[in-house]
């Protein structure tokens, strides 16, 4: 059985950084961990040297919707291909592909593409070897509320059908997880069939009140999407129409940080909210419940210019200017353009936290969120998903269960 033995660097755990680590992989798993000094290379493995950099864990991407010019809504193999192949280079290990809004049989197209996906591990980009992990779909609209609905195709939405989604939850096994605003019209119905069905159930474009969000919290709610954004707070629930004067009530946003049962994740892109805001979701949720997401359209790694977000017929234009997704209009922001190595790196310089809680929000925390314990850091009996980086935090190699991807 082939053993790879990394070493010559500082090893990235979930509660520390263990200078001159080691990592011991033996059949795709980790079976040692340590200081070098501790743990003895085998006689016949294969050496892996970080040159002085850090040995990490491959990164968990729960909000992804494409890359290199493909999205998964294009619901095609060499689509999916892409997209997997672009955010493998940025460190991600494992995802869950992030559907839009759209029409019914867009939607189910995608789906399907996430079956064979977890069927097919990465549809064997590399060689004929399994490539970045498909950890199910985000099922991602079209249960959003009217208004809230950021940069997806409003025409689109509509509330919860029993007929239309009992479709869609057929696909049972590559659904990771499922948004839905919760002040929807048959949300409540929608939502425990999707949590009867071991879905994680997420709150998201949304204006729920922080009293409805409390309720869905009764129906299975565990996490809120892309904190910040496209959410109710105060101040948005007074403008909306027929609102109250008084007294003030809470939205999404105030419920998401009082609720230690809810976690959350950030866009953390430098462009999408300020370093203050990323302290803020730190001091209220911690690095053990508030995630790092991309929330990356087709524009990573292209050049400014005019896009579509979501499926090419039927999607909604976006520009990419300045390293973020904007609205034609100039009026809003539309959805990141920037791997997950680039808000690893913008997170630890703007928000405070130290290098082993950053990197665990990128990978422990998404990994925990999604009820998967055998990927996320590096402990023994886990999946071999290991990155190299400089001292930049830049990726240099990656490796998914001990298989060298770059």
């Amino acid at each position: 059985m082939k053993q790879t033995y990394f070493s010559g660097g500082s090893l990235i755990l979930p509660d520390q950084i263990i200078a001159e680590g080691a990592l011991l992989v033996e059949g795709g798993r980790i079976v040692a961990v340590g200081r070098e000094a501790d743990i003895a290379c085998p006689e016949g493995a294969e050496r892996v040297r970080a040159d002085g950099g850090f040995i990490g864990p491959g990164y968990v991407d729960l909000h992804v919707h494409g890359g290199a010019g493909a999205d998964f809504m294009d619901a095609t193999a060499e689509a999916w291909q892409t997209v997997l192949r672009a955010h493998a280079r940025h460190g991600t290990t494992s995802c869950t592909p992030t559907m839009t809004v759209a029409p019914f049989a867009q939607i189910l197209a995608a789906l399907d593409w996430a079956v064979a996906g977890v069927a097919e591990r990465g549809f064997g980009l590399w060689n004929g070897e399994p490539g970045v992990r498909v950890l199910g779909a985000h099922f991602y609209g079209p249960y959003f509320a009217p208004g809230a609905e950021g940069c997806h195709p409003g025409a689109a939405l509509r509330p919860p059908v029993a007929e239309e989604y009992e479709a869609f939850l057929q696909r049972t096994e590559a659904i990771a997880s499922a948004t839905v605003a919760p002040e929807l019209p048959g949300a409540e119905a929608f939502s425990r069939a999707v949590v009867e069905r071991g879905i994680c159930l997420n709150i998201g474009h949304t204006n729920a009140t922080f009293v409805e969000v409390e309720k869905a919290l009764t129906w299975g709610a565990s996490h809120v999407d892309h904190l910040f954004c496209a959410m109710s707070d105060k101040s948005k629930l007074r403008s909306l129409p027929g609102a109250p004067v008084y007294p003030m009530r809470g939205g999404t946003l105030e419920a998401a940080l009082y609720f230690d049962e809810l976690t959350t994740e950030v866009i953390a892109d430098g462009k999408h909210l300020t370093a203050d805001l990323l302290r803020l979701a730190l001091k209220f949720k911690g690095p053990e419940r508030l995630a790092l997401a991309t929330d990356c359209n087709r524009a990573l790694d292209l050049p400014d210019g005019e896009y579509m977000f979501g499926p090419l017929e039927g999607g909604a234009r976006f520009v990419r200017r300045d390293g973020v997704g904007i609205m034609p209009d100039g009026s809003a922001l539309a959805s990141g353009c920037m791997g997950m190595d680039h808000m690893v790196r913008t997170c630890y310089a703007q928000s405070g936290a130290s290098l082993d809680e950053v990197v665990r929000m990128a990978s422990a925390t998404p990994a925990t969120i999604l009820r998967r314990q055998d990927i996320g850091s590096l402990a023994k009996g886990k999946c071999a998903d290991v990155l190299l980086l400089n001292e930049d935090l830049e990726v240099m190699r990656v490796f998914i269960e001990g298989r060298e991807l770059l």
